[in-house]
C-alpha cells in the first residue's frame, strides 16, 4: 500500500522490501507515510497514532520534540507501530540513504512485531481502538467537564505501571478446589497401615500437625479478600472499587493501553538491536551504493554511539545478536565448549557449524530482554564491550566505574529490566482490619522505595478506593506501613 508514496520512495520501498523478505523477515503489510518534521513530532508525542485522546501530556512531549528538533539536539529518523497492517512513518526531509535505513530498520521491527512471542496476545487493530479510545474520552469530557477528566487520567496515569506485565501468559488465580465445602473437612490421616504398632513411625505426631497447620492455612487463605496477593492492581480496581461507570471506562481504557505497550519495554534491547542488526545487513550488503557509504556510516554509527555510564539498547542488543550468530557459526556453545578452560583452545575454536542466522531466527521468537541477557550476555561479552557497574561515588564526587566483576555486572543489568527496574507492588487485602481498607504490599528486593513517589501512589489509590489506603514496605531492614486516609498520611513501624 506504498500509492500515496512519491515514486522514488515507493521504488526504494520495493527494492527494501525484497532484500528483506529476500532475508527471511516475516511482517504484515507495512504502509508508509511522508510526514514533516512538525507532523512527525506530533504522531511521535501521541506515542505513534495520530488519534489519541486530549491530555496536557502530549503537548509537552511535543514541545519537547520540537525544540530538540529546532536547536539539533536530536532527530526522530523512524516511527512504527505494530498494528496489522503495520504503520511507519518517514521523515520527508531525509535524504534517500536515510530512507532505505529507516525502511530496512522498520521491516526489522515488523518481523519482530509478528513473530515474538511477547506481542502475541497484543491487539494487532490498535490504530482503531485508539480512536476508539480518543472518541470515548471525550465523550466523557463533554458531558463531565475537561478538568474532572483529566484530574481522573492524571491519576491513573500515575498508577499505570500497577499491572501484572506476565498475566498474557501466566494463571495467577488458583481455581476452585472441585470438593468445594467438603475439601474444607478434609482430615489428616497419613500414610494407611492395618498394623497400630507401625502407625506412629508412619505418621509421626509433628509430620501430622504440620500437615494440619497447612491445610487450615489453606483453607484461610481461600478465604482472603484477594484469595492471592494481586499484581495486577488496576484489575483490582476495576473490579471492586466503588467507581462510577464514566471513571470505570476511563480506567479500563489507560489500563488497555498499557497492556498494549507493556511487550515494547520489555523487548526493547531486542527490538531495537533486531531492527538495527537488520538495517546493517541490508544496506552492507545489498542496498548501499557507493556514493551513501559515508553518510550511511555517519548516521549508523550516531545510533550506536554510547554515552559514559548510559545503556543504549541499540548498540547493546545488535551486538549481541552479533555475538550469537558468532558463536552459532563455530559451535561456540554446549557441554564440551564450556567446559574447555584453555584459553588458547577457546579463541581458535571453530567447529564450522554455520548455524548463526538459524539461531538469530529462534532467539528472536522466544525470548525477552531479561532472558535474551541472562541466557547469552556472556563473561567475553562483557569484557569485549567493557560492560561495567557505574555509580555515584561519595567519597570522590563523582560518577566513575565501581565495579567490573561480570557477575554483578549481569546482576545490576538484570535488575534493571526485571519488571522495568520498577517495585512489585501487590494487592493483599481489600478489607483490611475489617474496615474495607486496601492493604498493598511492596516485594522487596533489596532497595527501599522512593518514598515521595510511594505517597503519591498511595493519594492516587486512595482517590479510586474512597477509603484509606495503606502500603507494607521495608525501610532498610525495619518494616515500614505507609498509610493515607484521604486527607494525611501516617508512617509506622511494624514487623516485616
Amino acid at each position: 500500500m506504498a500509492k500515496d508514496l512519491p515514486d522514488t520512495l515507493r521504488k526504494l520501498r520495493d527494492e527494501i522490501e525484497g532484500y528483506a523478505r529476500g532475508f527471511g523477515l516475516d511482517f504484515f503489510e507495512v504502509i508508509f507515510e511522508v510526514l514533516r518534521y512538525d507532523e512527525l513530532n506530533m504522531v511521535a508525542s501521541y506515542g505513534g497514532f495520530p488519534n489519541r485522546y486530549p491530555h496536557w501530556r502530549f503537548g509537552m512531549d511535543y514541545e519537547q520534540l520540537a525544540k530538540g528538533y529546532e536547536y539539533g539536539l536530536s532527530k526522530i529518523y523512524e516511527l512504527v507501530i505494530n498494528n496489522d497492517p503495520t504503520y511507519a512513518y518517514l521523515l520527508e526531509a531525509n535524504a534517500d540513504v536515510d530512507q532505505k535505513l529507516v525502511m530496512a530498520h522498520v521491516f526489522g521491527h515488523g518481523d519482530f512485531f509478528k513473530n515474538n512471542y511477547m506481542f502475541a496476545h497484543t491487539n494487532r487493530k490498535m490504530m482503531d481502538e485508539m480512536a476508539n479510545h480518543a472518541t470515548r474520552i471525550r465523550r466523557a469530557i463533554d458531558r463531565y467537564g475537561v478538568e474532572k477528566v483529566e484530574d481522573l487520567v492524571d491519576r491513573c496515569l500515575s498508577l499505570e505501571n500497577l499491572i501484572d506485565y506476565h498475566a498474557p501468559f501466566i494463571q495467577r488465580r488458583p481455581r476452585p478446589a472441585p470438593g468445594g465445602e467438603a475439601e474444607e473437612e478434609q482430615q489428616v490421616q497419613g500414610f494407611a497401615t492395618d498394623r497400630e504398632y507401625m502407625r506412629g513411625y508412619l505418621n509421626p505426631a509433628e509430620v501430622l500437625a504440620a500437615e494440619r497447620k497447612r491445610l487450615d492455612e489453606e483453607r484461610g487463605r481461600l478465604k482472603r479478600f484477594p484469595e492471592q496477593p494481586e499484581r495486577d492492581v488496576l484489575l483490582f480496581l476495576l473490579a471492586h472499587a466503588p467507581l462510577e461507570p464514566w471513571e470505570h471506562e476511563v480506567l479500563s481504557i489507560l489500563r488497555e493501553e498499557a497492556y498494549y505497550f507493556a511487550p515494547q519495554g520489555q523487548t526493547k534491547i531486542m527490538n531495537e538491536g533486531w531492527a538495527s542488526y537488520w538495517h546493517s545487513t541490508i544496506m552492507t550488503q545489498k542496498a548501499l551504493r557507493d556514493s551513501e557509504v559515508i553518510d550511511y556510516a555517519d548516521h549508523h554509527s550516531g545510533t550506536l554511539g554510547t554515552r559514559p555510564g548510559a545503556l543504549n539498547p541499540y548498540k547493546l542488543g545488535i551486538e549481541l545478536y552479533r555475538d550469537i550468530e558468532d558463536r552459532w557459526n563455530k559451535g561456540r556453545f554446549g557441554k564440551e565448549y564450556d567446559e574447555c578452560d584453555d584459553l588458547e583452545v577457546r579463541r581458535a575454536w571453530d567447529k564450522k557449524l554455520g548455524q548463526g542466522r538459524q539461531k538469530l531466527f529462534e532467539v528472536r521468537r522466544h525470548f525477552n530482554d531479561v532472558t535474551f541477557i541472562d541466557e547469552f550476555l556472556t563473561a567475553e561479552f562483557a569484557i569485549e564491550q567493557k560492560l561495567f557497574v557505574y555509580g555515584w561515588s561519595e567519597k570522590r564526587n563523582q560518577w566513575e566505574i565501581l565495579d567490573r566483576e561480570f557477575r554483578k555486572v549481569k546482576d545490576k543489568l538484570l535488575h534493571q529490566l526485571t519488571n522495568f527496574g520498577q517495585p512489585i507492588i501487590e494487592v493483599v487485602d481489600g478489607n483490611f482490619e475489617n474496615r474495607g481498607e486496601l492493604l498493598l504490599s511492596h516485594r522487596h528486593d533489596g532497595i527501599d522505595l522512593k518514598l515521595d513517589y510511594a505517597r503519591e501512589t498511595l493519594g492516587a489509590l486512595g482517590s479510586l478506593w474512597r477509603r484509606p489506603v495503606n502500603l507494607m514496605t521495608k525501610v532498610g531492614d525495619k518494616g515500614v506501613m505507609l498509610s493515607f486516609n484521604g486527607k494525611e498520611h501516617q508512617e509506622r513501624r511494624v514487623e516485616p
